[in-house]
C-alpha cells in the first residue's frame, strides 16, 4: 500500500503582532484545503515591509497565537524571499497561502514562476475582493492552474492598526488571542516608536 501524502501549507508573515485575522485565515484554510499540517513561518527580515519587533518576540507571539490549532507548527523562516524559503523546505508540492493583496502583487514577486513550481497557492479572498482584477492576474501567470482562490471570514484588523491602538493606550483584547495581548503587554512591545 503506497503512503499517503500530506496535504501541508505554509503561511509566512512578519507576524507584527499576529492577531485574530491571521487565526481566521489559518482555519479556513485548514477547514477549506483539508489541511493536515500548517507551517506558521515568521520571516525574520521581509524583504517587502519593515518591522519593529525582534524575530525571536514575533515568534513567541505567532507560538501563543497558534497554539489552539492543532495542525499549526510555527518556527522562523530565515528567508526574505518566498521563493528561497520553499527551495529550502523541499516540501512535496505544499500549499502556500497568502491573501488577495498579495496576490495581486504576486507577478512582480522574486521568481513568481519558480514559486508556482514549488507550492500551489491559496488565496484568500474577502467580500469585496476584486475578483475580476485577481482573475487577470491569476490568468497573466505561467501555472495559472496552481492557483485557487477561497473565501474566508473578513476580520477588520491589521497589524499596524494594533501597533498604534497599543502606542496609545488602547486595549487590544477583540483583536488579538488573550495570550498575545499578555505577552505584548509583558515584554512591553509597541509602546514607543
Amino acid at each position: 500500500m503506497g503512503e499517503v501524502s500530506e496535504n501541508v501549507g505554509i503561511f509566512g508573515g512578519a507576524f507584527d503582532p499576529p492577531h485574530n485575522g491571521h487565526l481566521a485565515l489559518a482555519r479556513d484554510a485548514i477547514d477549506h484545503f483539508r489541511l493536515s499540517r500548517l507551517l506558521v513561518r515568521v520571516v525574520v527580515d521581509p524583504g517587502h515591509k519593515d518591522v519593529e519587533t525582534a524575530p525571536e518576540a514575533r515568534l513567541a507571539l505567532a507560538e501563543l497565537a497558534f497554539a489552539t490549532l492543532d495542525e499549526a507548527a510555527v518556527s522562523l523562516d530565515p528567508f526574505g524571499r518566498t521563493v528561497d524559503s520553499l527551495e529550502a523546505l523541499g516540501l512535496d508540492d505544499p500549499l502556500f497561502l497568502l491573501g488577495a493583496d498579495e496576490l495581486a502583487a504576486f507577478p512582480t514577486w522574486t521568481r513568481p514562476d519558480r514559486v508556482l513550481e514549488l507550492a500551489r497557492i491559496g488565496a484568500a479572498t474577502r467580500p469585496g475582493s476584486d475578483l475580476q482584477d485577481l482573475d487577470r492576474v491569476v490568468r497573466s501567470l505561467v501555472l495559472p492552474e496552481r492557483v485557487e482562490l477561497f473565501p474566508i471570514t473578513p476580520l477588520a484588523v491589521s497589524s499596524s492598526e494594533i501597533r498604534e491602538r497599543v502606542y496609545s493606550g488602547l486595549p487590544i483584547d477583540d483583536l488579538v488571542p488573550a495570550a498575545v495581548a499578555r505577552e505584548i503587554d509583558r515584554l512591553g512591545l509597541y509602546r514607543t516608536r
